[in-house]
């Protein structure tokens, strides 16, 4: 990968990781379900009016938005606002790795191999260092709301493997349009209809998940994909929960304890092995070079 490339993996990751303390803020002055689907109404409108039609079929787009939309961003919101910390929460999402090969086995008949069940392993063990350290002392329903948080990630992970969209950008506009509505809906059903007080704080929090996180995100996302392959760019994701335990300690001082920091360390680098052939497999699933001809004079 390019240097500036390289940079920009890692200027995503530190946005994305960032964008837990920034909707620690949002949540001061939304409740979490309208919050979410302001966010999604955000990144929805007026971009549809842009991208143009979505470029795979409508089930691909409502099972995305229902687990990722709805599922993910729903219950991590509500378990923020439960008690879970913003850093600890960029730290727990990334177990979302675990349930993507579960959820892959079932769905795709993919075969997990011992590589890849050791490395979730360790990374099972580092969340399982987590939920010891926070529920020793903090809500064991926020957590839980997290981790089903990752486990929607995961199942919406696995759909758009098998949906394949051309554009992620694209995508992301259409997912974010199916999702605005339940949770909007959702909202009004469970958290009443909200009294608001108009605060520059809370606005900037909206327009920075919606537009820098939500679009510009996954636009970079796309770009990234389109001239590496997953394998290159999806370890940098890795980097969030760096982003987002640092950002919450500088700017809401949450406290890094060294249980954090073992779990951190297990979770990260499992989720990694887990992700990644070895550089033998690489080179047996690399296509043999075309043969080089040479015309005779």
């Amino acid at each position: 990968m390019r240097l500036r490339h390289l940079l920009l993996a890692v200027g995503l990751a530190a946005v994305w990781g960032f964008n837990f303390v920034v909707m620690e803020v949002g949540l001061r002055h939304f409740p979490p379900l309208l919050y979410a689907g302001l966010r999604f109404t955000l990144a929805a409108f007026p971009a549809l009016l842009f991208v143009g039609r979505p470029a795979v079929g409508w089930k691909w787009i409502a099972g995305v938005a229902a687990s990722v939309g709805v599922g993910q961003f729903g219950l991590l919101l509500v378990g923020m606002r439960a008690g879970m910390p913003p850093g600890l929460s960029s730290l727990v999402l990334q177990t979302q790795a675990l349930f993507v090969v579960v959820f892959a086995a079932v769905l795709l008949g993919e075969r997990p191999g011992t590589r890849r069940i050791t490395g979730l392993a360790v990374a099972f063990a580092g969340l399982a260092i987590v939920a010891y350290d926070f529920g020793s002392g903090g809500p064991v329903g926020a957590f839980l709301l997290c981790v089903g948080a990752a486990a929607a990630w995961g199942l919406g992970t696995v759909i758009q493997r098998k949906a394949a969209p051309p554009d992620s950008l694209r995508f992301m506009v259409w997912v974010s349009a199916l999702s605005a509505p339940p949770l909007l809906l959702l909202s009004l059903a469970v958290e009443g209809v909200p009294h608001l007080t108009f605060a520059w704080e809370g606005i900037g929090s909206l327009v920075y998940v919606a537009f820098v996180s939500t679009l510009g995100g996954f636009g970079v996302w796309g770009w990234l994909l389109r001239r590496y392959d997953a394998s290159t760019v999806a370890p940098y994701t890795l980097l969030i929960p760096v982003f987002g335990l640092s950002s919450a300690a500088l700017v809401t001082g949450e406290s890094i304890s060294w249980l954090k920091l073992v779990a951190g360390v297990l979770i990260v680098s499992g989720a990694l092995y887990a992700g990644t052939r070895p550089r033998a497999a690489r080179r047996r699933a690399a296509p043999l070079p075309e043969p080089v001809t040479t015309a005779r004079r």
